[in-house]
């Protein structure tokens, strides 16, 4: 899955892809490095970022994911509003990505029910302006696992079906560096919830520190290889997708991957 920011102030790309046709531009040129899914959002989720109105993510999302949609890749919407989530799936989008896990609007288990689009059940505890505050666990895997399977019941009693659902344990969000490792480590634990999993480490701070001296960290453009080398595990451990920006340079590791058998078998979604 490729990233495609339409946003002024993402952590790692914020403004490169603001413009419509710059937007488009980039999704076409991650299909051609290898993504299989462009994930497509209008709304910043670093920590500390602020909410666009819904008429700004609108206009952000809906023409580039109607511009792709039309030239025949798989779109996934990266929102956390039913509004905007119609709307995309409307311009042809095939899938809702939401990190609130549809906690964040009342009215997207309904929508995910009604419109039987896949949806990605993300772990999340609060909004980017405060949701660090929220980073205590005692086992974080455990504890992340039963708060998506929370989510879950929720969505199936609003009518959603048990094959539309794709689990994301958030990495980065609510959570320490410390967190998100024990969360890579125990990432088959994750998967044997029985769900397809998405993974979305790329390029996050806990990366940046990785074999760097405290206080020096990777700049965000050079965290592809580490990225990659997370996609790996990921593979290892029978994850359904990752999340990347740098989509070459995780094709190569899930590439050598396969190549010495190590990918686990994975769900569809």
């Amino acid at each position: 899955m490729g990233v495609v920011n339409v946003t002024p102030d993402s952590f790692s790309d914020g403004g490169r892809w603001i413009e419509t046709e710059a937007a488009i531009a980039h999704g076409r040129e991650l299909v051609a490095a290898g993504a299989a899914i462009i994930d497509v959002g209008g709304e910043s989720t670093r920590p500390g970022a602020e909410r666009p109105s819904a008429g700004e993510e609108l206009r952000r999302v809906v023409p580039v994911v109607s511009a792709l949609a039309e030239a025949g890749t798989v779109v996934s919407v990266d929102t956390m509003r039913a509004e905007v989530a119609a709307a995309a799936l409307a311009a042809g989008a095939a899938i809702i990505n939401d990190v609130s896990g549809g906690l964040s609007d009342p009215q997207m288990p309904a929508l995910v029910a009604e419109s039987a689009a896949p949806f990605v059940v993300m772990h999340w505890r609060g909004h980017a302006h405060d949701m660090q505050s929220r980073a205590r666990y005692d086992d974080v895997v455990a504890e992340v696992c039963a708060e998506m399977l929370e989510r879950v019941d929720v969505l199936l009693a609003a009518g959603a079906a048990r094959e539309q659902l794709v689990l994301d344990p958030g990495i980065g969000f609510a959570k320490t560096a410390a967190h998100n490792w024990q969360l890579l480590s125990g990432l088959e634990r994750v998967v044997d919830l029985g769900y397809p999993v998405l993974l979305g480490t790329s390029r996050k701070g806990f990366l940046g520190s990785v074999g760097r001296q405290e206080g020096a960290e990777r700049p965000l453009d050079s965290r592809a290889v580490v990225t990659a080398v997370t996609s790996a595990r990921a593979a290892r451990a029978g994850v359904w997708c990752v999340r990347v920006h740098d989509v070459t340079a995780t094709v190569d590791a899930l590439d050598v991957a396969t190549a010495l058998g190590e990918v686990r078998g994975v769900g569809s979604a």
